[in-house]
């Protein structure tokens, strides 16, 4: 990489925006809405836990989305979640990909697995580890909330030929706020203390499933998001999608330089971190 030229900018064009989200969309009807309610015991497994999933419809909706993506972008570096489990190198190549795309496919696999249709698809585009375009598609609903740098997030609704531009909440005091904290998923030795403080918050949930927390968070229904551990997969779309205005924890698409325990804190907007 030269020193002194500078490295060419990659775009997204309306048509290739247009060509992922129809791949994620037929990736969905093909891969993950025939096995919903209708996995086999042998089709899901467990990662680190009994509440860490992964199903076959994880890896093969990936792997269609994988090969699409490629199709479409023969030199982009492909970062998919199940795939990263078993080459977490590739990991490592983020920061330098002058185009790279992360791939949650299934977000919210406990949900999915149990019969729950709180579960999306994640795709992100990152130019040199930064997003550039994100999309959180909902399969069930046929809808997804996307966006790109410069620009704000919209809600399309393909179906119905519907889009909506989308802002973030204003915020407010601590008593007036809501979000989602997912406290099962802090330290053991933190979970207490910060149990001790929701009560201070007018409500505080958990969806077990980061692409439906951004949403919300992105159309401005709750005031902030904690994610208790940071992966490209799961944030990347969701930081750029909601301008991530306080992020208390290093960049959530750095995760050769990122620590394990990193978490990230989504506001609405600055004014919200500011009453304590």
């Amino acid at each position: 990489m030269s020193d002194t030229l500078p490295m060419p900018v990659s775009t997204l064009s309306k048509a290739q925006r247009s060509s992922i989200l129809n791949l994620v969309r037929r990736a969905a009807r093909a891969e993950i809405l025939p096995r919903f309610r209708n996995l086999e015991s042998g089709e899901i497994d467990q990662k680190k836990s009994h509440q860490d999933l992964v199903t076959e419809a994880d890896r093969a909706a990936e792997r269609m989305i994988a090969r699409g993506l490629l199709a479409l972008f023969p030199n982009a570096l492909i970062i998919g979640e199940e795939n990263v489990a078993d080459h977490p190198e590739v990991l490592d190549k983020v920061a330098d990909a002058e185009l790279a795309f992360t791939i949650d496919p299934v977000d919210g696999t406990w949900n999915y697995a149990h019969g729950l249709t709180t579960f999306g698809v994640i795709v992100s585009a990152l130019r040199f580890g930064t997003p550039v375009f994100g999309l959180i598609y909902d399969p069930v609903m046929d809808d997804v909330v996307l966006g790109e740098t410069g620009g704000p997030a919209e809600l399309v609704m393909p179906k119905r030929r519907k889009r909506r531009t989308l802002s973030v909440s204003a915020g407010g005091p601590v008593e007036n706020l809501q979000g989602y904290l997912p406290l099962y998923m802090l330290p053991a030795d933190k979970q207490a203390e910060m149990a001790a403080l929701l009560p201070r918050f007018e409500r505080v949930l958990s969806l077990r499933c980061s692409a439906h927390e951004m949403r919300m968070l992105a159309q401005g229904h709750v005031d902030f998001v904690l994610s208790a551990g940071l992966t490209p997969w799961d944030h990347a779309a969701g930081a750029l999608l909601c301008h991530a205005p306080a992020v208390m924890s290093p960049c959530s698409t750095a995760p050769s330089t990122t620590p394990p325990s990193a978490r990230l804190l989504l506001c609405a907007r600055p004014a919200t971190g500011a009453h304590r």
